[in-house]
């Protein structure tokens, strides 16, 4: 590699990481998911904030949490899709049986009741102001699941009691492991500050992919998750769980 470099992190883009992925020749950590087409390469190493992770991760969550019969709701928007779709595989990957599903049409709200009733914990894959209009429709007992996207500053009220995970970043902000790392100094959207997050975890893997002879043994405490070397190359994120509305 020219100018001695001995680890990169990036690119950014899908089509990015596609165009490079066969020239790579020092540890590369990639910031989004690879595709199934881009050849395989041995140190080609991806860290990204992709929506089916955390959805795999809701569906592990509610069969620890005793759950049996999951209701996913979604809208038909592609990023309710992306999460309904990664749901759907890991409960059935999981429990060997597929989760009931219901899309979601903006007005009646008297199918969504009917198919609640029969479920024991609900996946709400929907935008924010969406869940807000579906939460209060659904029985006042039943677990209800939710990822990032249903993240705000400020939560509408009618989403308190909501189960969801996030990064520790917004999360967790006093725990050790996160405050000591700056914060931005001026207003960023949660999308820019996510992003601002990611920045910061990439550096340090980057650090320890470019000293270490075992990358399958890196383990971070990250900001954007509990971090760990998975299948394919792609580091695994855990995110810690919340309860809308905790602690107010």
């Amino acid at each position: 590699m020219a100018s001695g470099v001995n680890v990169v992190i990036g690119p950014l883009s899908r089509g990015g990481i596609a165009a490079v992925a066969p020239h790579v020749s020092v540890p590369t950590l990639a910031l989004n998911a690879v595709g199934r087409d881009v050849p395989t390469n041995p140190r080609l190493f991806t860290l990204a904030l992709n929506v089916e992770v955390e959805a795999r991760q809701i569906a592990r969550l509610m069969r620890d949490d005793g759950r049996s019969n999951p209701l996913i709701i979604a809208d038909g928007e592609v990023l309710s899709s992306r999460l309904k779709q990664a749901f759907a595989d890991e409960w059935r990957s999981q429990s060997g049986k597929d989760a009931p599903q219901i899309e979601d049409d903006g007005q009646s709200l008297s199918v969504l009741q009917q198919a609640a009733s029969q479920a024991d914990a609900v996946f709400l894959a929907v935008e924010p102001a969406e869940a807000a209009r579906l939460k209060p429709a659904l029985p006042p007992d039943l677990p209800v699941y939710a990822t990032s996207q249903i993240s705000t500053r400020s939560p509408d009220k009618q989403l308190a009691g909501v189960r969801f995970i996030d990064m520790p970043w917004f999360l967790m902000p006093q725990h050790p492991a996160v405050k000591r790392f700056v914060r931005p100094s001026s207003a960023l959207t949660l999308q820019t500050e996510r992003l601002y997050a990611l920045g910061i975890d990439a550096y340090r893997l980057a650090l320890l992919l470019g000293t270490t002879r075992n990358p399958a043994s890196i383990k971070l405490d990250g900001v954007t998750g509990d971090l760990k070397l998975g299948r394919d190359r792609v580091f695994d994120r855990q995110l810690p769980v919340s309860l809308i509305g905790e602690g107010e």
